[in-house]
Formats: C-alpha cells, structure tokens, sequence
C-alpha cells in the first residue's frame, strides 16, 4: 500500500515536473517573441522646464512617455506636426508611437524655451 502511494507521488511529481518545464518553456518563447515585435517603450521626464534627456534615440516601433514631473502644465507639440498632446498636468503622462526612422523635434506649446529631440533608427 504505501509503495502504491510512493510511486503514484512519484509519478505526480514528474508530471508537475514536466508541467513546469513546458510552461516556462511557453513564457520565455512568449517574451523573446513580444521582444522580437515590439522595440518597447522609452521615457522623458520633464523636471525643472526641461526634458530629460533633451535627445532620445529610439528604434522604430518605439512607444515614448513624457511623465511631467513640474508642478505647471506643460504640452508637447511637435516641429512637423507629426504629434502634439493636451495639457499635461503634473504627475500625468503622454505617449507618442514612433514608427518611421527620422528625427523629430519637438517643445513645450506654453513654454517654447523648452526643446526635445527624438532620433528614430
């Protein structure tokens, strides 16, 4: 009777084993796919009336944030007319998608002291 228990906790103990493994396997394909599609994303903080970094280079693909971290209102409009945000209250984000190469610049719509560049590879 109790070998009948060991070898079918033995037998259940492989099974999750294996379970596991191909689960894990699934993930780490999922990931390196995701990875392979999708460049990520990429952040700019505005402090201080600035952007940081004032340039960013990103892949093609690329989703940016601007995360405004000063107490006013900032907005962002962009040279070409390629984007441009609502006002950005403080502690508020916005994000652009940049799919083609090239390079984008961009300010501040009620501060235009304030300049960014994103270079898109």
């Amino acid at each position: 009777m109790a070998r009948d228990r060991d070898d079918r906790d033995g037998r259940r103990g492989r099974r999750l084993g294996v379970a596991a493994a191909a689960l894990f396997a699934c993930l780490a394909l999922g990931v390196r796919a995701a990875t392979a599609s999708d460049p990520g994303t990429s952040q700019i903080e505005i402090r201080n009336f600035r952007f940081d970094p004032p340039t960013r280079v990103v892949a093609a693909g690329t989703t940016v944030t601007w995360i405004n971290h000063d107490e006013e209102v900032h907005s962002l409009v962009a040279a070409d007319g390629d984007f441009s945000s609502p006002g950005i209250d403080s502690d508020e984000k916005f994000s652009h998608r940049f799919e083609k190469p090239g390079t984008y610049e961009y300010h501040c719509g009620l501060h235009p002291q304030m300049t960014g560049t994103v270079v898109v590879r």
